[in-house]
């Protein structure tokens, strides 16, 4: 159906409707073997609460943004490869209902469908590109996928020190390691994540450790690697007579503790050692 649809003239019409409903602060989104597969609004569970979205899902990518005016405007465009793309069906939530998380390496996200039927579809669409393309690459499934952000009415208090209590003047950071919702103090430090930005990024004081902790079993470990060659580069002695021309000189240079959240079914608080 894909390959039939490529390069059709009612596929490039769609999409050129994407991309005039999303205008110049859209990208182009039109490519040779591209095409729309669908659309709908899903709820996303956002920082302070879960807001509608537009997505179009095409065969390599999906596409989301804010809805301004629906079927004519829409902003704050975000596309995703599906090659980057694992799913996961989660449990209902007394707010939200046929839930499941699109994740990724740089962000992941909850969102749910208006129906049982929908969420189905939607994830059995998803499902089927991810593996055509996949299939087509000859890549692995992603293994790599960012935290989610556990939305701010999530907790009161901090995740971490479960001492500090939010308010107006207390502000709620998230860690961007593990998506806990914590206090400034409990997240001082930054840590450099090239897979999720360029810039080092705000993290937990426990995420802090256990990164920090990373970063030297891998220095070590390349240490280690290094080791035989200096060992031969050290040993090495050039022959004597005309034959060197080196010198000597030279050689010398209060959440409910049983909650479950989005990836795990151990609750937060089992965390704060």
């Amino acid at each position: 159906m894909v390959d039939h649809l490529a390069n059709t003239e009612i596929n490039s019409q769609r999409i050129a409707a994407v991309e005039n409903c999303f205008g110049a602060s859209g990208q182009p989104l039109a490519l040779p073997g591209r095409v729309l597969l669908g659309e709908g609004i899903l709820t996303k569970e956002c920082r302070k609460k879960p807001k509608p979205r537009i997505f179009f899902l095409f065969n390599d990518i999906l596409v989301y943004g804010s809805i301004v005016i629906n079927k004519r405007k829409y902003n704050s465009q975000h596309i995703i490869p599906l090659e980057d793309v694992t799913l996961e069906t989660l449990p209902d939530t007394l707010q939200m209902k046929n839930r499941w998380m699109i994740k990724t390496s740089k962000k992941s996200f909850v969102v749910s469908a208006a129906s049982l039927t929908e969420r189905k579809e939607w994830i059995s669409h998803l499902e089927e590109c991810i593996r055509h393309l996949l299939t087509k690459t000859g890549r692995q499934p992603s293994t790599e996928h960012a935290a989610p952000w556990i939305p701010d009415k999530a907790t009161d208090i901090c995740m971490r020190c479960t001492q500090t209590k939010f308010s107006t003047l207390t502000r709620r950071h998230h860690c961007r390691k593990c998506g806990f919702v914590v206090c400034a103090d409990c997240s001082r430090q930054r840590f450099l994540m090239p897979r999720l930005s360029p810039k080092p990024l705000r993290v937990c004081s426990l995420c802090y450790r256990q990164l920090l902790a990373e970063k030297k079993k891998e220095a070590e470990a390349d240490l280690r690697q290094m080791e035989p060659i200096c060992s031969a580069i050290q040993g090495y002695e050039p022959s004597s007579g005309d034959d060197s021309d080196k010198s000597d000189d030279d050689k010398a240079d209060r959440w409910p503790a049983d909650t479950e959240f989005y990836t795990s079914q151990v609750s937060w608080s089992s965390f704060h050692s």
